[in-house]
């Protein structure tokens, strides 16, 4: 769709992106005006008028009345698809709601919501970031519709949103509608993983690195062993004393847990390669369920497993300074 316009490939430098009268977003919400609205001719418009400059300058060299009859005609035609490409654009409004968490070199998807409360359906609207993936859909009369637009992602951290187009061609495709919109909105980016991981690079609390051993505890049943003084009377195997073996005690045994700590002094390299070597160790200790905790310069995350440790260990990772 994009490659139609023919002046667009003389404004992908972004350098007549500063003339345009933007849109500003007012709570997160932008309404589209008539005089933030720009109407060019695509290319199938230009042919289309050059068409009626043919049409009309055959008609007045041959004084062909039906031939003015057409050129008019087609005239009122183009003039008319200008009024409902700009209709159908106008007064919509385009709210960004949110997006997830995603890794550096990703695509992030942002949440567009666009509704229409002027009661009449709206064709063929579609929505862009940087000349990259576009998506195009109808919108019934006093309705919303929510789309996801993909942005590529490059450095970490929080990034803000680029200028959103939103455009239209419809009906004819002979006249391209577009307003640009700025919105403060911001989401997170992670860092981008190493291609592999060190597992020198973990330590951890025992001797066994990332390891379980069997140890006391009160998981399984392994056996009995003579009954001391101090053994808790819950632990007492009471139906063999009732038989007059002796007094026992039950053995339970268990999985000693380790916690593993990422620490910044075990990596290497500059500080995004030593941020990309621990984010690739938090994604492997979290796929494999393991306790583990972060030591950053001047900052420690305590050691969890759960999934809300997981992304606030990330949202350091991609915060540090």
């Amino acid at each position: 769709m994009l490659d139609k316009v023919w002046p667009l490939r003389f404004w992908k430098l972004g350098y007549w992106q500063q003339w345009f009268r933007v849109v500003n977003s007012a709570n997160n919400v932008a309404i589209l005006n008539p005089r933030q609205i720009y109407i060019i001719p695509t290319r199938w418009g230009l042919l289309y008028a050059i068409m009626l400059i043919g049409l009309l300058i055959g008609s007045i060299n041959y004084s062909l009345s039906l031939g003015y009859y057409v050129t008019f005609l087609l005239a009122s035609l183009g003039n008319i698809a200008m009024l409902h490409t700009w209709r159908n654009l106008v007064h919509l409004q385009v709210a960004v709601l949110n997006s997830k968490p995603v890794f550096a070199s990703e695509s992030v998807a942002i949440n567009l919501k666009i509704s229409e409360s002027k009661n009449r359906p709206r064709y063929v609207i579609g929505a862009y970031f940087n000349q990259q993936s576009e998506v195009i859909h109808d919108i019934n009369a006093n309705d919303a519709l929510t789309v996801e637009i993909p942005l590529a992602t490059q450095k970490r951290g929080w990034q803000s949103l680029p200028r959103l187009t939103v455009y239209t061609e419809f009906p004819l495709s002979l006249l391209h509608a577009w307003v640009v919109i700025e919105n403060p909105f911001q989401f997170l980016v992670y860092p981008k993983p190493s291609d592999s991981s060190n597992p020198n690079n973990l330590s951890a609390d025992a001797i066994t690195q990332g390891s379980s051993m069997v140890t006391k505890g009160d998981d399984d049943f392994n056996g009995h062993k003579n009954y001391q003084v101090g053994d808790s009377p819950s632990r007492i195997d009471w139906k063999a004393s009732s038989r007059g073996i002796g007094m026992y005690t039950k053995l339970y045994s268990g999985a000693e847990v380790h916690t593993l700590w990422l620490d910044w002094a075990d990596t290497s390299g500059s500080t995004e390669s030593r941020i990309s070597q621990l984010t690739r160790l938090v994604m492997d200790a979290h796929a494999t369920q393991q306790i583990y905790g972060l030591r950053l310069p001047n900052n420690e995350i305590a050691a969890n497993n759960s999934e809300e440790h997981y992304h606030q260990v990330l949202t350091d990772l991609a915060l540090f300074k």
